[in-house]
């Protein structure tokens, strides 16, 4: 399994973008996917999973939108109004075997995309 996550870059503090995962050998409509975070000297962050539903971190809640293209078999993460304190690697990560309820926890994925860099100013 091959994640690849796109589109990030260097954008102003109030800036929108949408990053993309894409995927060989996996189905994500087939279970869980997610989008992690981690900043120079911080742990890994859950952002937003998506499962059945939608679940993100009280951070970018309101902000920040997953969503699933099952015929284009990619995931993708728009956000908005974006704060330097957002800046980060963001990863993609599939095939969840975690508890239902830890969706935001990295320990339960075992697929992971090598990150893509977004940093806001």
């Amino acid at each position: 399994v091959q994640l690849v996550e796109s589109g990030g870059e260097s954008v102003q503090a109030g800036g929108s973008l949408r990053l993309s995962c894409d995927t060989s050998g996996y189905t994500f409509s087939r279970g869980c996917a997610a989008w992690f975070r981690q900043a120079p000297g911080k742990e890994r962050e859950g952002v937003a999973s998506i499962c059945s539903i939608a679940v993100y971190a009280d951070s970018v809640k309101g902000r920040f939108t997953a969503s699933q293209d099952n015929a284009k078999n990619k995931v993708y993460l728009q956000m908005d109004s974006l704060k330097p304190e957002d800046t980060a690697m963001y990863y993609c990560a599939a095939d969840f075997r975690g508890l239902m309820g830890s969706e935001l926890h990295a320990s339960g994925y075992k697929d992971w995309g090598q990150g893509t860099q977004v940093t806001v100013s």
